[in-house]
């Protein structure tokens, strides 16, 4: 089905990329991933997703400086981003005031709550 939304999961735990993977593939979407933001960037870039999962706190390049590139890039900066992260409710504060770019569209901590993750994912997809 070429109608089915591409997600891009970036996490650097090998567990969570597959429940994730599997959980959306499960619901009917199209997955990829990458372990770190700095991959996880090149295939925004190659393969252009509907929406980005991504983990804060990572290996190599962060979910923050991912986040930073993709919205400073005009082709990629519309994708709807999801953080999920186990860094606290501070964390969610500190990067809604970042005046240097949006908020993300939704944010879930871990654990991540399966329906309510569902329901956003298809709420930002349409």
């Amino acid at each position: 089905m070429a109608d089915k939304k591409k997600i891009l999961v970036v996490d650097d735990e090998p567990d969570m990329v597959e429940w994730l993977t599997t959980f959306f593939q499960d619901n009917g979407f199209e997955t990829i991933f990458a372990h770190n933001g700095f991959d996880g960037y090149e295939k925004v870039k190659s393969d252009k997703p509907d929406l980005i999962t991504l983990d804060i706190t990572m290996d190599k390049e962060s979910g923050i400086k991912m986040y930073r590139k993709i919205h400073e890039d005009e082709t990629t900066k519309n994708i709807p981003v999801v953080m999920l992260t186990g860094v606290s409710a501070e964390f969610k504060k500190f990067i809604s005031t970042r005046s240097q770019v949006p908020p993300p569209s939704a944010y879930f901590e871990k654990p991540v709550d399966r329906e309510a993750l569902l329901a956003k994912v298809r709420e930002l997809l349409g």
